[in-house]
């Protein structure tokens, strides 16, 4: 009995401290990340599904509404640690159109039914219909992320590779939800309230060892970075270079990419076929630039041609015209590569084309 106890009360502090965080890392922290949104989403989704095990392990006349809520939690656990994984490993700023649409299918396909054929109405269907496809869905988001973080799954099979911090922490959350889907899977067959239990206590360590892990960096500001190095020693070679440059450009010309304000390093990477890392070392080992001052050396060059032709748009038009999502982003990025602000540029070209005339 007294084993039970603190099994609980560890459980329940986990679950606790889970929803805390949760909170914090959705609305609190510094840097609103799209990494450090979805975990704190995960956390949520994890926290009130464990809750809800926890008090059908010791009350099992629990209102079936709990039920409900812990298994339409359930169904977003595997969702969120793909996204949280993959935003991290991109260190994207923004989800493309297309993950937005999927997450929002999610949210319909979990909440219609679920709105439609409430637990309390129809637990036949949620026990051996609902549940089967919430966990095969778990699973399949499981294996997905599996693939987002292959390579550093890889990495930890070789002894001469140090694990840094970073990496630590995303495969602390990774094992961990492995670890809890297992149990919970297992309990599901099996029908023990033992295995969810474990479940419980597997989230709740899981959780304590990342905290461990926070409170072990001095500074947390990169604790989302994917661990790999910036430019990860994979030398873009030089006939290849000659080959790729000349194909970049045409694309950024012809389809007029750096129009598009949301232009991400690793959209344009797609185009070309490569890695986001591998374009990152071009720009840099080649063209002595990063990605934002290659994109914008377009936009500024479009906002030149503009000026000096007929047309009637304003300088704030033109900036948007071009790519940029400020006025004063555009200025100061016009002056800062051209050497001077957009009026003195225009009013300077109008000046020659009336001597001409």
């Amino acid at each position: 009995m007294p084993v039970e106890y603190f099994c609980f009360f560890f459980s329940a502090l986990g679950v606790f401290n889970g929803l805390i965080l949760s909170g914090y890392f959705l609305f609190f922290t510094g840097k609103k990340q799209l990494s450090n949104l979805f975990f704190g989403a995960l956390l949520l989704a994890m926290s009130l599904r464990i809750g809800k095990s926890i008090m059908v392990s010791f009350n099992h006349s629990l209102p079936k509404i709990y039920l409900q809520i812990g298994l339409t939690a359930c169904f977003f656990i595997g969702p969120f640690l793909y996204y949280f994984l993959k935003t991290t490993n991109n260190q994207a700023t923004s989800l493309p159109k297309s993950s937005r649409w999927s997450i929002a299918m999610l949210f319909a396909v979990v909440l219609i039914p679920g709105i439609l054929f409430p637990y309390q109405t129809y637990p036949k269907l949620w026990n051996n219909y609902f549940v089967q496809i919430i966990y095969a869905e778990w699973f399949v988001y499981l294996v997905a992320s599996g693939f987002v973080i292959k390579g550093l799954l890889k990495n930890c099979f070789h002894k001469e590779y140090k694990l840094k911090t970073a990496e630590i922490w995303i495969l602390t959350v990774f094992g961990g939800s492995v670890l809890i889907f297992m149990f919970f899977q297992l309990a599901l067959w099996n029908a023990s309230f033992s295995l969810y239990l474990n479940g419980a206590i597997a989230f709740s360590f899981s959780l304590y060892l990342a905290i461990f892990t926070l409170l072990y960096r001095k500074r947390n500001k990169d604790l989302f970075a994917s661990g790999q190095d910036k430019y990860p020693n994979k030398k873009v070679k030089d006939d290849e270079a000659n080959i790729l440059l000349p194909r970049l450009e045409k694309i950024m010309i012809e389809k007029e990419l750096y129009k598009n304000p949301d232009l991400k390093l690793n959209d344009l990477s797609k185009d070309i076929t490569i890695s986001s890392h591998q374009l990152s070392q071009l720009l840099n080992d080649n063209l002595g630039k990063n990605f934002t001052t290659y994109v914008n050396e377009f936009r500024i060059n479009e906002a030149c041609r503009i000026m000096t032709s007929d047309n009637r748009l304003t300088l704030e038009s033109i900036g948007y015209e071009v790519g940029f999502n400020s006025k004063s982003t555009f200025f100061a990025t016009f002056k800062k590569l051209t050497g001077t602000t957009p009026a003195a540029y225009q009013q300077k070209k109008n000046v020659i084309h009336s001597t001409d005339l």
